[in-house]
């Protein structure tokens, strides 16, 4: 029975109240020995205070998502770090600047905690979208950087819903999640420290879909992201192509993979979106941008990942700027051609 199921905290509130009765039922009956009496007493004293202190700690657990399972709770995990937060389904989001959604919970999955910031396009509170559901676009910060990294330079919303009103991308969600929870940085994968893919891929988007009028499907799910936000969205589509369809990579990190972030050398390569999309059976679409004058980013290395998924089911395509340098003046650039790539490859919004 799970730790955080409706079911076992039920139980033990079933299992208080037959305690309490049970006490108040014997607590004249008991037989033998005065001292034997007393305690007998004082054991059913005792497990009516354990049930019910059993009761309030569960109830603070599931608030609070101290504990997301009886391995988390008896220390016997993988070795992963262990966030506290609140649930999914009990995450609250308060309102910010811009319009923007804010809220800070814990994975269920991956039990990593960290804040997203959300935004709902204009149609999103109309009347006659009231019953739509709306894609989602995921937008993934570099490191050192922050989801607030996007709405103090990156110009969003505000630059997205000019986009939208120009009629260069239909409506979109979009999401800020931290992509290094805890600081944590595992360039979006699962490793022993943390596990940043399955937070993204799996707890990010429960939230969305169980708090927002979310499309279904990886038709209804894209990423953007630059410089390490960028490697993410080229390597989460390859992972997990039955939750993200599509991708928009500007200024990534080398795709071959960070040794300074992941040390061993076999688990980066085979983590690394060159080897992955190379063994891919997946069909995803995907945009590489950068500029000719980004030494951190080189075009060479979209080329030669383009190159790595030729003869695969993954679409590519690599727009190299001739001016700029690994700053948001060049993501910003970059915007209008992707969203309006990820426009063509995403669900507009629909029942």
């Amino acid at each position: 029975m799970s730790l955080t199921g409706t079911p076992f905290f039920v139980l033990l509130i079933v299992v208080t109240v037959l305690c309490v009765a049970a006490t108040l039922l014997l607590w004249s009956r008991l037989r033998g020995p005065q001292a034997l009496r007393w305690l007998l007493r004082f054991l059913m004293i005792a497990l009516c205070q354990l049930t019910a202190i059993s009761v309030v700690a569960t109830w603070m657990n599931d608030d609070y998502g101290l504990y997301s399972s009886w391995n988390d709770l008896l220390g016997e995990d993988d070795g992963a770090v262990s966030m506290v937060g609140p649930p999914a389904d009990r995450a609250t989001f308060t309102r910010g600047d811009a319009g923007t959604l804010d809220t800070y919970f814990r994975g269920r999955r991956s039990r990593m905690a960290g804040q997203v910031i959300v935004w709902t396009p204009p149609q999103y509170e109309e009347a006659k979208y009231r019953h739509t559901r709306f894609p989602v676009v995921l937008l993934l910060h570099g490191v050192p950087g922050s989801p607030a990294s996007w709405l103090e330079h990156g110009g969003m919303p505000g630059d997205f819903r000019q986009l939208m009103e120009a009629g260069t991308s239909h409506p979109f969600i979009l999401a800020m999640p931290v992509v290094d929870p805890g600081g944590v940085n595992t360039d979006c994968t699962d490793q022993r420290e943390g596990k940043v893919a399955t937070w993204i891929a799996r707890d990010v988007t429960e939230l969305l879909s169980h708090k927002f009028r979310t499309l279904p499907g990886p038709k209804g799910w894209g990423l953007m992201g630059f410089s390490t936000g960028g490697f993410c969205a080229v390597r989460l589509p390859l992972a997990y192509p039955d939750v993200f369809g599509t991708g928009a990579a500007l200024d990534p990190d080398p795709l071959s993979g960070d040794p300074t972030v992941i040390t061993d050398a076999k688990s980066r390569e085979q983590t690394s979106p060159t080897y992955m999309v190379r063994h891919t059976k997946a069909s995803v679409d995907l945009f590489l941008a950068t500029s000719a004058e980004d030494q951190d980013s080189p075009p060479r290395r979209l080329r030669e990942f383009q190159r790595a998924a030729a003869g695969t089911n993954v679409t590519t395509r690599v727009m190299v700027l001739p001016t700029g340098g690994h700053n948001y003046n060049t993501w910003t650039r970059l915007y209008p051609p992707a969203f309006s790539f990820l426009s063509r490859h995403t669900t507009p919004p629909g029942r």
